[in-house]
């Protein structure tokens, strides 16, 4: 089959994703991926054909809006800019698109061809829209709100699409999640029509790091993502609690290393690290509970301590603590008060071997590739199809 998939250039949202990719290259599949600039190389090593563009998403070190309608239309203006890219391409037999990626199915509208989201993401349950009522209604009525929900409108009637906004963005026509049911929340009422593969581990991002020889004290990761990494106040705290007795190796994304000051002995710190590879190695992980990190804090049974910074990220922290293998200390997050966490996190080695062999048994890389071909063939639901 010849897909064509529309993705959002935010490292967190290409990552879960890649795996899959790779996985219906090497069946033979033809996939042309439309990603910006900035991520070409990380696609590109899937062997999928990488169609770029200029992307208007704020990079590694650059500010998200605080605002939600203004995040919101962030994404927005993106797909608007890229559709046209989408369009260029030849008609395919389908189209994949990131929950974010709305060029994709509009696309796959214009089409006519199936459109399956992977979602990066907790889908919508039955009830949601009336649980959520309160807040979408105060985001609608804000300026920021409103100029995004008419925007989007406009957009859709510009294209032919007669849905709802509502319904274009919560609720895709066929959809594959690459996340852990166990991470969804109301997980009793989601449609059928969600299959949930879970993460979907891409070979291509291992490296071979492993621990320097010689230390047999417990490892503890620290990483907060590639958005809100800026906080050094937890890096330090990480630090003056855990060295000595912990091995620590710390991800500081936006902060140089240096402004930590000396690091004790079994302290490291980089920018970035190869985090499938230390998830390997670690028996505790200090994470901001974003979707992409507390999925592969499943996949690999490591448990967490939870420190979320924004937007997702409380509920995934929330669902990890549910599940049994998360802890979540309450603020201020200080060196002893994330040292207790550590601790207790520690203990629940056992819980988070049950649920990785859960997480591996129930999905990965062949569950989801056997998704989209089913979902993508010539009875797939169409772009703007809700069947």
């Amino acid at each position: 089959m010849r897909f064509v998939m529309a993705g959002v250039t935010a490292p967190s949202h290409v990552y879960p994703g890649l795996g899959l990719i790779a996985e219906l290259v090497a069946r033979g599949h033809r996939v042309t991926y439309v990603v910006g600039d900035r991520l070409a190389e990380l696609v590109a090593a899937t062997g999928a054909e990488v169609v770029t563009h200029d992307s208007v998403m704020p990079g590694a070190d650059e500010h998200w809006p605080d605002d939600v309608g203004e995040a919101m239309q962030v994404f927005l203006d993106d797909a608007m800019t890229v559709l046209p890219v989408v369009l260029g391409i030849d008609r395919p037999d389908a189209v994949l698109y990131d929950i974010g990626g709305f060029a994709g199915r509009v696309a796959a509208h214009r089409w006519n061809v199936p459109a399956v989201q992977l979602s990066t993401a907790y889908v919508a349950w039955e009830g949601m829209a009336e649980e959520m009522a309160e807040f979408d209604e105060q985001v609608k009525a804000s300026p920021s709100g409103a100029r995004y929900y008419a925007t989007v409108r406009a957009w859709l009637d510009e294209n032919g699409l007669g849905l709802d906004a509502d319904e274009f963005l919560g609720s895709p026509p066929a959809c594959v999640v690459l996340i852990p049911r166990v991470l969804q929340p109301n997980a009793d009422r989601v449609a059928d029509r969600y299959v949930f593969a879970g993460p979907c581990i891409d070979p291509a991002r291992r490296t071979g790091w492993t621990p320097d020889p010689g230390d047999d004290r417990t490892l503890v990761y620290v990483a907060l993502g590639t958005s809100y990494t800026q906080r050094p106040d937890i890096y330090r705290a990480c630090i003056d609690g855990l060295a000595g007795d912990y091995r620590v190796v710390l991800a500081t994304g936006k902060v140089d290393p240096a402004e930590l000051g000396p690091l004790p002995d079994g302290v490291t710190a980089a920018r970035s690290r190869p985090q499938l590879d230390v998830l390997e190695h670690a028996s505790v992980f200090v994470s901001h509970a974003g979707m992409g990190s507390a999925a592969e804090s499943l996949w690999f049974g490591v448990p967490t301590v939870l420190v979320p910074q924004a937007v997702d990220q409380s509920t995934n922290a929330d669902m990890l603590v549910s599940v049994g293998t998360g802890v979540r200390p309450a603020e201020p997050w200080t060196a002893g008060s994330l040292r207790a966490a550590v601790d207790e996190a520690a203990a629940k080695a056992g819980r988070a071997a049950q649920v990785r062999a859960e997480v591996r048994r129930n999905g990965g890389v062949a569950r989801a590739a056997d998704a989209v071909e089913r979902l993508s063939g010539e009875n797939g639901v169409r772009g703007a199809d809700t069947r």
